[in-house]
């Protein structure tokens, strides 16, 4: 068992990986950019031990990645694991593509529309985050349960999506598992005390910084003129 310093998700997938001949497919949305090292603490070859990783470093930070690319490219990734007779392990923190595998949620590749979501960005910024929690508590009550009335960027997907296709998110989820999957997936969790949680948070954070975090964003900043999606997980 490893011990408490040692249970983060990388670490853990990477001595189950060992044990059971398997390879990791990352379920983290940063760590898929290029050049974002530091401030997504992506595992290094160093850290892999030798063990295969997929879905690392395959967009640049100026292009838009959405979730039904993530999944395809991912289930692409499952088949090739299993063909080498290897053990598919998925390993992250981003709910969303875990649960477009697990669940085997579709997807539908949509245009985003930037003059509503601007309009939507305006009414956050002038009447304050409220009134758009307010909108999308109306158009969804159900999905509202599981949003922070601080979560902004998944607020304004609730409104969206009915904007675009008049039905709810909790209706385009429950259309969207009805294929079901055909993988039988084993789901593990880490249970940790919280304190010692905080502590190791505060801690990589320091580490970030010494690291060269500021450099890293600086370089990109200088590089790139736009980050459609790679900045929104870091608020950067």
């Amino acid at each position: 068992m490893l011990d408490q310093q040692r249970r983060g998700k990388s670490k853990l997938a990477i001595e189950l990986a060992k044990k059971i001949n398997g390879e990791i497919i990352s379920a983290d949305s940063m760590q898929i950019y290029k050049e974002m090292n530091i401030g997504t603490a992506k595992v290094t070859k160093e850290e892999m031990q030798g063990i295969k990783h997929y879905m690392l470093d395959i967009v640049n930070p100026d292009e838009r990645y959405s979730v039904s690319a993530y999944k395809k490219r991912a289930e692409e990734c499952i088949e090739k694991i299993i063909q080498n007779g290897k053990i598919p392990i998925i390993c992250g923190g981003t709910g969303l593509y875990i649960n477009s595998i697990i669940y085997g949620i579709e997807f539908e590749q949509e245009e985003i529309d930037e003059d509503y979501r601007n309009k939507l960005n305006e009414i956050a910024q002038k009447q304050g985050l409220e009134e758009l929690y307010k909108m999308a508590l109306k158009i969804d009550p159900q999905a509202m349960e599981k949003i922070s009335k601080n979560d902004k960027k998944r607020i304004i997907r609730v409104i969206e999506i009915y904007n675009k296709t008049g039905k709810t998110k909790t209706e385009q989820d429950i259309e969207s598992r009805k294929k079901g999957v055909k993988y039988n997936f084993k789901i593990f969790a880490i249970n940790m005390n919280r304190q010692i949680l905080y502590d190791r948070i505060n801690k990589r954070v320091d580490d970030m910084l010494q690291n060269g975090l500021i450099q890293e964003v600086e370089t990109m900043s200088k590089k790139y003129n736009q980050f459609p999606t790679a900045m929104q997980g870091l608020r950067i």
